[in-house]
């Protein structure tokens, strides 16, 4: 009997998401599977994409996001992932993540970064799970608890210190019950106020409690400019002791004297990988974006204002203009925004690409949903990866950048049958062209769809079509480590 399916892309040009050379072929859907790949000539199916001179990849898997409240609100909040071609977001990252804790007024930043009041009403992990299956999203969520919030919770907000016994044990508990309700990780964010206090042996402490779910420790290191190899020695030596995988976030070398430092640090963490498991993702921008923190600014660094709680008019506008319209230096002119985010331009650019270039990465993109003016990584990363980076640039081959948004992101992060086009796997796909496939979004003007994307698929239903946007269909799950 012939081969009869619900959905079959053909003449497709096929990036399986391994790595291997793309070839030519067609990918037939049942359910939310892909049953077969190949010469599809002798089968049919309810539905049927002539993809004459286009790519069908795995969907992307965007492995660094604060996606925790945007899952929840349907495509106003992820069109901006979806039509960049993302199926997978991992949330919970830097330590900030929307459970398990309950608050009744705004968490101290970067955790209002996620969320204002009423949105802190997840007492457990458990409880956020329930909401996100009974909502539905449009991508499937990979989640990690964050130190930040435990720690806010634990300590009754008073974190600008070491925790204690007691709390460190609350802490460690509240890990361990997230994961046996589906979590895949814990997260920090040393180098913010509310985890800054926290001393090696309290994340060790805490860790601990992922070793027997195999769980991933995630860190947004205590500091990424002039001791960055310190704090990847640090990283290493959490994930030795807690005895689990580490993930370095969003890896770069700030501040212009750290520039030129990647080639000390991509070689640290390449000997520290043939002894322990150890990744890292990175944005291909050479900007960063996060709370703005007045304490820190630096007059050789440019901030543009990405929102501002007082001061909602200044989204989009550069510090340093601010400051002069007000007549008051910046780090004053900061200080009468607050609370609010920025975008920061710390990076150098030829880190960034030695950062991506290299085998062990994995493209993230770090944005933050909920900014006024965000950093244009929200609308942008993948799309820029594969026509700017790989296309434009040939930084690598577009089988390389695809690797490293799909198969190697899945595999470093315990997901079964995703970010792979074969027989048996997940329909989690994406339909693009690769002659013109490129990001929009600037600094100037960050909300802007990517040109190229076709069609996206998550577990087999169609979440963006080109040109009509989001479907309103939500075929998302909550995807556990090494749990499917």
């Amino acid at each position: 009997m012939a081969l009869r399916c619900d959905l079959i892309i053909r003449d497709a040009t096929i990036f399986d998401g391994t790595g291997a050379p793309r070839r030519v072929g067609d990918v037939g859907v049942t359910g939310d599977r892909i049953v077969a790949v190949g010469d599809l000539g002798g089968a049919s199916a309810d539905r049927e994409v002539i993809a004459t001179g286009k790519a069908v990849a795995p969907g992307f898997i965007d492995a660094h996001t604060h996606d925790d409240r945007a899952v929840l609100c349907g495509p106003q909040c992820m069109t901006c992932k979806i039509s960049q071609g993302v199926t997978t977001v991992v949330v919970g990252n830097c330590g900030v993540s929307l459970s398990p804790a309950r608050f009744a007024t705004r968490p101290p930043p970067p955790l209002d970064l996620i969320g204002e009041e009423g949105w802190w009403r997840f007492d457990s992990f458990g409880d956020y799970a329930h909401e996100l299956k009974t909502r539905g999203s449009e991508v499937n969520t990979y989640a990690l608890v964050g130190h930040q919030t435990l720690r806010v919770e634990a300590m009754a907000g008073d974190v600008m210190r070491p925790a204690n016994d007691r709390e460190i044990q609350r802490m460690h508990q509240r890990v361990k019950q997230s994961l046996a309700e589906g979590a895949s990780g814990f997260s920090t964010g040393l180098w913010y106020p509310p985890n800054m206090h926290a001393p090696t042996e309290e994340v060790i402490a805490v860790a601990e409690a992922l070793r027997p779910f195999n769980g991933l420790y995630v860190t947004h290191m205590r500091d990424e400019a002039d001791r960055v190899c310190a704090s990847i020695e640090e990283t290493l030596k959490i994930g030795k002791r807690a005895g689990v995988p580490v993930w370095i976030s969003h890896h770069k070398c700030s501040m212009p004297e750290n520039y030129g430092r990647s080639v000390q640090t991509l070689a640290l963490i390449a000997a520290a990988a043939t002894m322990q498991e150890v990744a890292f993702d990175v944005y291909p921008y050479p900007a960063g974006s996060t709370v703005l923190m007045p304490e820190r600014l630096r007059e050789d660094v440019k901030v543009m204002i990405t929102w501002s709680v007082p001061h909602p008019e200044m989204a989009g506008r550069y510090l340093d203009d601010i400051a002069r319209g007000w007549n008051t230096d910046i780090r004053s002119a900061a200080e009468r925004l607050l609370p609010a985010g920025q975008i920061t331009f710390q990076m150098d650019e030829e880190d960034v690409r030695r950062i991506m270039a290299h085998p062990l990465s994995v493209i993230g993109s770090d944005g933050i949903p909920h900014d006024r003016h965000p950093h244009p990584r929200l609308w942008g990363t993948f799309p820029r990866v594969l026509g700017l980076y790989a296309r434009q640039l040939g930084l690598f081959t577009m089988e390389t950048a695809v690797h490293k948004m799909t198969g190697r992101t899945a595999q470093l992060l315990g997901l079964v049958d995703r970010g792979v086009i074969r027989p048996g796997a997940f329909a989690d796909l994406v339909l693009f062209d690769p002659h013109t496939v490129l990001d929009n979004a600037t600094f100037e003007q960050p909300i802007q769809p990517a040109t190229g994307i076709e069609e996206v698929w998550a577990n087999g239903v169609p979440t963006y079509v080109a040109g009509k946007g989001a479907t309103g269909e939500k075929p998302g799950r909550l995807v556990t480590r090494n749990r499917g």
